[in-house]
């Protein structure tokens, strides 16, 4: 090993440092993200005629996704499963009875600026608006982060009411996509909440690893080593095709920094309505060491009604998922209810 290393470094001193680019961070990535329809059309080869629907639907919510992510989309293909996850479409403008702004009651549950306290034993804080991707079916998508991050008064307000309640062992790091935050700023929030004597468990809700998984870099996962509470971390991956060999690696990272992975989906139209579908990414989740967690049903969010499917057509793929994996390897059917006290299983009259 000692030679190998002497022998890499005497081939790296031939060169200019200068004329070595380095891999760029994932700050950069982000900012580079697609945000205009009309480029995520051109580097697809989709049809001119979905420009404008997009622009029209982009204006009430933008379209934000990493370039690594729409190199995984097949091009030419307009019902591409992660494509149909973030292209703004026309029918997001429509509106459908029955969906809402606020479909899961958040604003009802607010115990302190940014944090939400719906379960018994754990809050969930909001610590950030930031996403690296805007997914069209976003339950928060009409979300008032402006006003409600709790980033907006350094978490002061949130941490007092963890410090008051003593029946909370677990804080749920949410948003947007927690992991938009600085490595300093999360671990000015660990450090914070690590202090509190009653907070055992730290669960993280993210979509990074699977949308810009450079963001797994070894700041991050030095961050992570250092919080000496237990950690969770959910991750939301829909479909297989999501998954490569960089989705892997990040995952086998946060794996080695001891984490718990889980992974929640929802069940979508188009997406993954399909008992194929679901099997794959099961066992795409599984040979990455990530535990199939949820499968929720839509949150009827305004905006992403044509993303959802009849109760029943829930059931019988939820039926035949459980007849063809293992248990383990079988999410959770749920939905969630704005005032119930926990998730909400679905199952059959």
């Amino acid at each position: 090993m000692i030679a190998a290393t002497s022998h890499a470094n005497q081939l790296a001193s031939q060169f200019d440092p200068v004329s070595l680019p380095s891999a760029p961070g994932w700050q950069q990535l982000l900012a580079d993200a697609v945000s205009d329809p009309r480029e995520l059309c051109t580097l697809l080869d989709l049809d001119p005629a979905l420009v404008l629907p997009a622009v029209a639907a982009a204006k009430d919510f933008a379209l934000r996704v990493p370039r690594s992510y729409v190199a995984r989309m097949r091009k030419g293909d307009p019902n591409d499963p992660l494509l149909l996850q973030v292209l703004p479409v026309a029918a997001e403008t429509q509106v459908v009875e029955g969906f809402v702004t606020d479909p899961v009651g958040d604003m009802d549950v607010r115990a302190a600026q940014g944090l939400l306290h719906k379960y018994h034993g754990r809050a969930l804080l909001v610590a950030t608006g930031a996403c690296a991707v805007h997914c069209r079916y976003c339950f928060r998508r009409h979300f008032p982060y402006g006003e409600e991050s709790a980033l907006q008064q350094g978490w002061l307000g949130a941490l007092e009411h963890l410090r008051a309640d003593p029946s909370i062992s677990e804080v749920i790091l949410s948003g947007g996509d927690p992991w938009s935050l600085s490595d300093r700023r999360l671990k000015q929030l660990t450090d914070a909440l690590q202090a509190i004597p009653n907070i055992r468990r730290l669960r993280v809700h993210t979509r990074y690893p699977i949308v810009l998984p450079e963001r797994i870099d070894c700041g991050l996962l030095d961050w992570l080593q250092g919080v000496q509470l237990q950690k969770v971390v959910v991750m939301h991956a829909n479909h297989a095709q999501e998954i490569d060999e960089s989705v892997r690696r990040a995952c086998r990272q946060l794996s080695a920094a001891g984490v718990t992975l889980l992974n929640q989906s929802v069940l979508l139209k188009g997406v993954n309505d399909s008992v194929a579908a679901l099997a794959e990414l099961s066992e795409a989740l599984f040979e990455t060491h990530v535990l199939p967690y949820y499968l929720h049903v839509l949150d009827k969010v305004r905006g992403a009604a044509h993303f959802d499917l009849p109760e029943a057509r829930a059931l019988e793929l939820h039926r035949e998922l459980t007849a063809r994996l293992p248990g383990y390897l079988v999410p959770k059917l749920v939905r969630e209810i704005a005032g119930a006290p926990a998730k909400t299983a679905v199952v059959g009259r």
